[in-house]
């Protein structure tokens, strides 16, 4: 097969599809491997180490499109990326569809197989491809935290552990999966004073072992949510409905009850946020205030870490990708059930039902879609 790897050309993205002993791997499997140039200089590989592993160095995206039956990325495709997609070319990338029409507009009239990270589950029913980003996002917000609360980003002038004779900050994380975990563990380390709230009891017991009251660990509801947010220095918002739109845990009410310079933190803002005053930023503007809180909502966080970032994807998405290029998209997806749940997108039809309903949309079962092909 004719493997596609595009320069990202989102915002401060400097994460890259495939690193070199990705596409070493897949060159000794007998696939072609087209990366487009500069693509890996953002975590210092050069075009000559991509051509050392085997790759085709193309001077233009538009050129690795038209000549790659996958393309593989990291963030969603930009409009004029979406352009350049052809019918049955199959994309595989995060693609966050839920919050977005006007991607899944145009992925749906490219005709592209399209396949996304954060849908595939494992065996357990956990989510592999999103876990290693999920790890980096749910660490690096707490960093974020940090460096938020300070006055210079207009914050309250805390440092999130205090220090002997004056009390830390107040970590409130909503949501308690691997981002709030991680986020936990990094906050637990930097001696804040956390408390963490989630609604799946095995999840509670589960960290209550690990932290052993380090962490205050609560049951989610609205009630906890409204005595907690008046209190809070910092709020991370950690809540993940696979596929669907996040729900809005704090309101515009919630926001107007916080302390001046307190800070939020919506790492869900790739799928819309569960702030409901969260819009998503840049690592160049990365935050705003709403009614004197920080808000930090920067949509690819793991970017600010690219090559922390781009390796830990690689090491899950690799096996993936040789699959696909081995047996195809259509016995790969169909021969495992979790790999099948990343098809979003196919010949024109939804195939996630969480999007289709996003959006009002008709929804097709993916296993009747990939038949009609």
């Amino acid at each position: 097969m004719i493997i596609g790897v595009p320069k990202e050309i989102k915002n401060h993205e400097n994460r890259v599809g495939l690193v070199t002993s990705s596409v070493r791997e897949l060159v000794s499997l007998g696939h072609q491997v087209l990366v487009e140039t500069q693509a890996g200089a953002g975590i210092g590989l050069s075009d000559q180490d991509y051509e050392s592993a085997g790759a085709v160095i193309i001077s233009n995206a538009k050129e690795v499109f038209t000549r790659s039956e996958m393309i593989v990325k990291v963030k969603e495709p930009q409009a004029e990326e979406r352009a350049m997609l052809s019918e049955g070319q199959i994309l595989f990338t995060y693609l966050h569809l839920a919050p977005d029409f006007p991607q899944t507009k145009d992925l749906i009239d490219s005709k592209a197989v399209c396949i996304a990270y954060e849908t595939v589950t494992d065996h357990s029913g956990k989510l592999p491809l999103l876990a290693p980003m999920s790890e980096v996002a749910g660490r690096m917000s707490i960093q974020a935290a940090a460096q938020t609360l300070e006055n210079s980003n207009g914050g309250r002038g805390l440092l999130l552990s205090g220090v002997p004779g004056v009390e830390p900050a107040k970590v409130v994380i909503l949501g308690g999966g691997v981002v709030g975990s991680s986020a936990a563990r990094m906050a637990v380390g930097m001696r804040a004073d956390v408390t963490l709230l989630d609604r799946n009891l095995d999840t509670l017991r589960e960290l209550d072992r690990e932290f052993q009251g380090s962490v205050k660990l609560l049951y989610s509801t609205e009630e906890a949510i409204n005595k907690l947010v008046p209190d809070a220095d910092v709020i991370i918002g950690a809540v993940l409905i696979p596929g669907a739109a996040a729900p809005k845990l704090i309101t515009a009410e919630h926001v107007k009850a916080m302390k001046p310079g307190s800070a939020l933190v919506d790492v869900a803002i790739d799928q819309g946020g569960c702030f409901e005053t969260s819009k998503p930023t840049t690592h160049t503007e990365p935050t705003y205030i709403v009614d004197d809180v920080v808000h930090y909502c920067v949509a690819n966080m793991p970017g600010a870490v690219a090559r922390t970032s781009a390796f830990a994807l690689n090491n899950a998405t690799l096996p993936y990708v040789i699959k696909l290029a081995n047996e195809g998209y259509k016995k790969a997806l169909i021969d495992d059930p979790g790999f099948l749940g990343g098809l979003n997108v196919i010949y024109g039809k939804v195939t996630c039902k969480e999007v289709a309903e996003s959006f009002d949309l008709h929804y097709t079962d993916p296993t009747v879609a990939i038949s009609m092909h």
